[in-house]
């Protein structure tokens, strides 16, 4: 029976939210949260030894020292695989993971998998390193993810052979191996380009990258005469959210007016988003809406005037495709109202 580590952050761990973000690895020694599920999966192959919990600030402010703690504890339980989240489309704990699992894999030779969506910001840094199993955005496909994560992790503790992504369910990581075929490259080639001509369906053995082409913006001439707007994806509302703007996967963009406010207060603005710690954002909200910045140059005559107006949204698991609609919405807007230039803020 194979030995097997999770790993989870502290909100699939069960010790709590953001007030929890900050906590130092810690480990039990049974199944935790979806560790459960993740043991009904492994079934009489694997037993789940011990869950390793860290807060996701905790890791992405200190990411070495995290690791090495991680690292540490999943060591003292003697692993044959360690599986970590899945983390969906989180975009603090999907880093983590795939920094948990290239770890072990390099310095204690474990092997790993984790589970993540196709737009979380860990896949990119880590899909040539790890096995990483494609999940939903959210939670909510946590009961397609497991059995997943499991039958490839235990094929990995066996060492056994590792099909292709398509049949694994795991994101290619750009290695190609050599196969057998009973028919040349040619005639496969022409195969495939006969069904594209015939508008059938094909699939290319060599997918290409696909690449957005976006033009640089002309500079702003004279940004003493230009009206400078202020965008953001930080999730800043009104104190209450009267507007239920959502803290994560935004289904909407607000616009809120700036008109007699020379100051962003805590008081009368909050941040909704739900990816990143809001504390100092809550405590001065200029930190990410920088309104104060802008109203003193507008003062100093380095910029013609602020745009009585600010646009919000979160970009917390916000999908490419609402993003999109949400930037032509608002560009649309703003160069219908004369504006020649937009600062967008991030968190």
């Amino acid at each position: 029976m194979f030995r097997v580590v999770h790993y989870l952050n502290q909100f699939f761990g069960q010790i709590g939210g953001e007030e929890q973000a900050g906590i130092a690895p810690r480990m039990v020694e049974k199944p935790v949260g979806p560790g459960l599920a993740l043991q009904a999966a492994l079934g009489e192959q694997a037993r789940v030894v011990g869950t390793v919990i860290c807060g996701d600030n905790y890791f992405a402010e200190q990411p070495e020292q995290a690791a090495a703690g991680v690292v540490a504890l999943i060591k003292s339980l003697q692993p044959d695989l360690v599986v970590a989240g899945p983390a969906f489309n989180a975009g603090r704990y999907g880093p983590a993971c795939g920094a948990v699992c290239k770890a072990v894999q390099e310095q204690l030779g474990v092997p790993a998998v984790t589970g993540m969506y196709a737009e979380n910001p860990g896949l990119e840094l880590y899909r040539r390193d790890i096995y990483c199993v494609k999940t939903g955005p959210s939670a909510a496909g946590m009961r397609q993810a497991i059995p997943v994560m499991a039958a490839l992790g235990l094929k990995l503790a066996s060492g056994g052979g590792i099909g292709s992504p398509e049949e694994e369910g795991y994101f290619p990581r750009g290695i190609r191996r050599n196969a057998w075929s009973e028919k040349t490259g040619a005639a496969r080639a022409v195969e495939m380009l006969l069904a594209k001509l015939q508008g059938s369906p094909y699939h290319t053995e060599l997918p290409m990258p696909l690449f957005e082409r976006v033009p640089v913006a002309p500079p702003v001439v004279n940004m003493a005469d230009a009206t400078i707007a202020l965008v953001t994806e930080g999730g800043i509302v009104p104190r209450g959210n009267p507007d239920r703007l959502e803290s994560a996967r935004a289904t909407k963009f607000l616009k809120y007016s700036l008109d007699g406010i020379d100051d962003l207060s805590g008081e009368q603005f909050q941040s909704v988003h739900g990816g990143y710690s809001n504390v100092f954002a809550n405590e001065d909200p200029d930190r990410v809406l920088p309104v104060d910045v802008l109203r003193d140059l507008e003062k100093e005559g380095r910029i013609g005037r602020l745009y009585p107006y600010f646009y919000t949204t979160t970009g917390n698991g916000t999908t490419l495709e609402n993003g999109q609609k949400f930037g032509q919405a608002i560009a649309g807007q703003l160069k219908k109202d004369g504006v020649e230039g937009v600062i967008l803020t991030s968190t």
